[in-house]
């Protein structure tokens, strides 16, 4: 990888109320890239991933949230932490590297509508 280039794990949630994820692990991601640029990354490639089922493949993601970072402690949120959403989500015009993201970092990649239905509601069906 060049430098600036990282590996990051997009965990795709499909529902959070069925803890319904799956984690997609992505090298040589380019740190200066925006936010909005990786969305639209994000929204290209998955579409094309044969390896995930069709409801993850066609579903309408479009937020991103961090979840881990390496070397720092983890939230005990199966799904995704719903805490500190003015840190942790990131914003569609800053930077990879602005946002926070480093190499290893876990990130959520998800439905802005069902996050805040769920964190209104948080109650998990199973």
């Amino acid at each position: 990888m060049a430098p600036g280039e990282v590996t990051i794990t997009v965990r795709l949630i499909r529902s959070f109320e069925h803890r319904n994820f799956k984690p997609v692990v992505y090298h040589g991601v380019n740190l200066d890239q925006t936010v909005k640029e990786f969305i639209v990354f994000l929204k290209q490639d998955i579409p094309l991933r044969t390896n995930l089922p069709p409801p993850f493949r066609n579903y309408k993601y479009d937020a991103l949230k961090i979840i881990h970072q390496a070397h720092k402690s983890k939230t005990n949120e199966l799904v995704l932490s719903l805490e500190d959403d003015e840190r942790l989500l990131l914003k569609e015009d800053s930077t990879l590297k602005a946002a926070g993201i480093a190499s290893e970092t876990e990130i959520a990649f998800f439905c802005e509508e069902d996050y805040k239905n769920y964190k209104a509601n948080p109650i998990s069906s199973w």
